[in-house]
């Protein structure tokens, strides 16, 4: 989905790249005509100017953007001036400048830092608005630069608005990823006071039989050693995503859930009167490292609540779980007609982006899309040893 919007907006930008091509032709015909041609040349620049000022790619808030934005206003306006006082009427005002200064107002409404961007977009606005007056000084240019003062404010609405868009996504993201964050702090807390538990356990049996049977007091350091570097690897990787800190590390927990409990959650799905769902497990799922299986557990779980909601005619869905040498590879696929919103990052709920969130914190990857035969699938890989993936 990604890629095709970046494709589309490629293809709008060399269309209004041709546009403006089109216009500046015109614009040299009727200077020329009119016998203006003398400052001809630097309204080709600036038109040229404002093509490279919206043409490229700027992230958002940028400061660069609104100061040559700023810049390019006050450029236009001096030059507007310098203009008029030397043809006073006849010849095009340049329409093809009008239109990339309208394409600078947007990109500069749209992605430019907010304490520049007022500066940028004033001076813009009124280089739009005098623009007319570089063919004449009668009623008509006045009410010419009037509509297009108009039209540039709508203009700034129009970037304004896709700017509050997209500041309310980001706000819901970054809640939903604090979110999954303070989910990951449960897990570990659960997942560490487990296995410290199972420690201490092994450490008092080991020190009533140790004058007994020394060797089993070498199995219960064996253990207790096995448990201690599995817990240390656990907490490295699960702590590395831990930014929150508000974090509740006593809040109520509920039990981890993994991969073994796969099955009873497929049938529960079932009998809840969702399509039917098919386990397929390739390989032991036996020592599997918690934050993978409960990784792993979340997709399925996730997956299957999607299915529910978006699979329309969904008749089976496969589970598949599959154990290499370095990766848990997780497939959910059903046999339905394919959401409307059909990609991991667009989400309406937001569900995928925590998920993904998720999956990257254990160093997986996630992906969803449109089955090969038709339905809807949903991959995951996560890494069963860190080392892999660096």
């Amino acid at each position: 989905m990604l890629k095709q919007r970046d494709l589309f907006l490629r293809v709008a930008q060399l269309a209004a790249l041709f546009v403006m091509a089109c216009l500046g032709l015109f614009d040299l015909a009727a200077s020329m005509g009119s016998g203006t041609g003398s400052l001809v040349l630097l309204q080709v620049l600036s038109a040229v100017a404002t093509a490279a000022v919206w043409l490229p790619r700027h992230r958002q808030g940028s400061k660069r953007l609104p100061k040559v934005a700023l810049a390019l206003g006050i450029a236009s306006l001096l030059l507007t001036m310098i203009v008029a006082a030397d043809s006073p009427s006849g010849g095009s005002y340049g329409t093809a400048e009008l239109l990339g200064l309208l394409g600078v107002l947007f990109v500069v409404s749209r992605r430019g830092d907010a304490q520049w961007a007022v500066g940028a977009v004033l001076a813009v606005s009124m280089a739009i608005g005098f623009l007319p007056l570089r063919s004449g000084l009668d009623t008509d240019r006045v009410i010419i630069g009037l509509a297009q003062g108009l039209f540039a404010t709508a203009v700034i609405g129009l970037g304004v608005y896709l700017r509050t868009i997209e500041a309310t996504r980001t706000r819901a993201m970054d809640a939903v990823r604090a979110e999954q964050r303070a989910e990951f702090a449960r897990d570990l807390h659960d997942f560490i006071a487990h296995h410290v538990t199972g420690i201490v356990v092994q450490a008092q049996g080991a020190r009533f039989i140790a004058e007994q049977d020394p060797q089993r007091v070498l199995l219960a350091l064996e253990q207790i050693e096995a448990a201690g570097a599995e817990t240390m690897a656990s907490m490295r990787r699960m702590v590395g995503v831990l930014r929150d800190p508000n974090a509740q590390p006593d809040a109520p927990l509920t039990p981890l859930a993994g991969v073994d409990e796969l099955g009873p959650l497929l049938d529960q799905f079932t009998n809840s009167g969702g399509p039917l769902a098919r386990l397929h497990v390739d390989g032991s799922t036996a020592g599997v490292p918690v934050e993978v299986s409960t990784s792993a557990y979340r997709v399925v779980m996730e997956a299957l609540t999607n299915i529910r909601r978006h699979a329309q005619g969904a008749r089976v869905a496969d589970v598949w779980v599959r154990r290499t040498p370095d990766w848990l590879l997780v497939r959910v696929a059903n046999d339905g007609l394919p959401p409307k919103a059909p990609a991991v990052r667009e989400a309406p709920g937001y569900g995928l982006v925590g998920l993904q969130e998720r999956v990257r914190a254990v160093g997986g990857r996630i992906t969803a899309g449109p089955g090969i035969d038709g339905g809807w699938v949903v991959d995951a890989a996560l890494p069963l040893d860190q080392e892999v993936t660096r």
